[in-house]
């Protein structure tokens, strides 16, 4: 179906402001300290957190957006190493009121895939389709996700902050499922150290199963990071609302969504020749880029006498393919 509005950022925020308009403030912000104080506990869970509509509206304001720039970045990178490709069909896994599904529709916006969000809480299928009427067309589907889960075969599956809220066993079933059932699977994790973690295994049985990475990594090979010594995350800057800054505090008119992630696939892809690891250190007449390449972890120096380069490294920004490709180059 053609998009009446885009499914973009802002967008998703008008939506937003519209559902939680008549909320009180303070109940919302009182469901939102209840859910986050739930979803950070260490017990997977089976079965729905979010209980009604209050609760899932609150939540879905305070962490839509956020998951919406998350999953946007690793789409960004996946086009980027695979420009031509366009899914036309994509399972939205665990996707609750469809912030994936958001920025997969953002993604491919000339012709949207055909969309399928599977989630075991009915009240936020709910809200998730009518925050979606008449900007992406999807079908809303109640399931139990976990090791039974059987997916409809797609071109693209996205799995989003999922993983933490099941069992190993759980995860182990998912990722296979999504493996058997997709051409591509993004997956999305906090960017904590178990978050990291996650993500490494999820990557290690795609791979198993024939895929290969298209991002973030510029290789298929082992990652090089020692475990327990560091762990790879980017971040996402996040527009915060009035219920962000009255949950959080503080005044910032945005927050920084740290987040890990792999998108592996089934077709030819050109990954980045080396990605950018941490935020570039800008100093007096150089730049100082951290890099994960084939050949594993290192740092380049960029100087003023690097030229255009030099510009380009000032530019550059955390996640971001390295080095630029020579049209960029030469369009400085």
């Amino acid at each position: 179906m053609n998009a009446v509005s885009s499914a973009s950022a802002d967008s998703l925020r008008a939506a937003l402001a519209a559902v939680l308009d008549g909320l009180p403030p303070n109940r919302a912000a009182q469901a939102v300290e209840r859910l986050i104080a739930n979803y950070r506990g260490t017990t997977p869970t089976d079965a729905p957190v979010l209980r009604d509509r209050s609760d899932v509206a609150a939540y879905a304001a305070y962490r839509m957006p956020a998951t919406f720039e998350a999953v946007r970045g690793a789409l960004d990178a996946l086009r980027a190493a695979a420009p031509d490709w366009e899914p036309r069909t994509h399972t939205d896994v665990g996707g609750g009121t469809g912030a994936a599904s958001w920025a997969v529709a953002e993604a491919w916006e000339e012709a949207p895939p055909r969309t399928t969000v599977l989630d075991w809480a009915e009240p936020a299928l709910a809200l998730g389709r009518e925050l979606a009427a008449g900007v992406f067309d999807a079908e809303w589907r109640r399931e139990r996700i976990g090791a039974a889960l059987s997916l409809p075969e797609a071109d693209l599956v996205t799995v989003s902050y999922v993983l933490k809220e099941l069992t190993e066993a759980d995860r182990t079933a998912l990722v296979a499922e999504a493996a058997r059932a997709a051409q591509a699977v993004v997956i999305v994790e906090p960017g904590t150290p178990d978050g990291y973690e996650r993500i490494i295994a999820a990557r290690t049985r795609l791979i198993d199963a024939g895929f290969t990475v298209a991002a973030p990594c510029p290789h298929s090979g082992a990652c090089p990071i020692v475990p327990g010594t560091d762990w790879c995350h980017f971040s996402a800057r996040v527009s915060r609302s009035s219920l962000h800054r009255k949950v959080k505090g503080g005044s910032l008119p945005y927050e920084d969504e740290k987040f890990a992630y792999v998108a592996a696939v089934r077709f030819p892809v050109t990954p980045a020749p080396s990605r950018v690891i941490r935020r570039p250190q800008i100093r007096k007449g150089q730049v100082l880029l951290e890099l994960c390449g084939p050949e594993g972890l290192g740092r380049d120096t960029v100087t003023k006498r690097h030229g255009p380069l030099y510009k380009q490294a000032r530019d550059a920004e955390w996640g971001d393919s390295w080095p630029p490709e020579e049209e960029e180059l030469g369009d400085r």
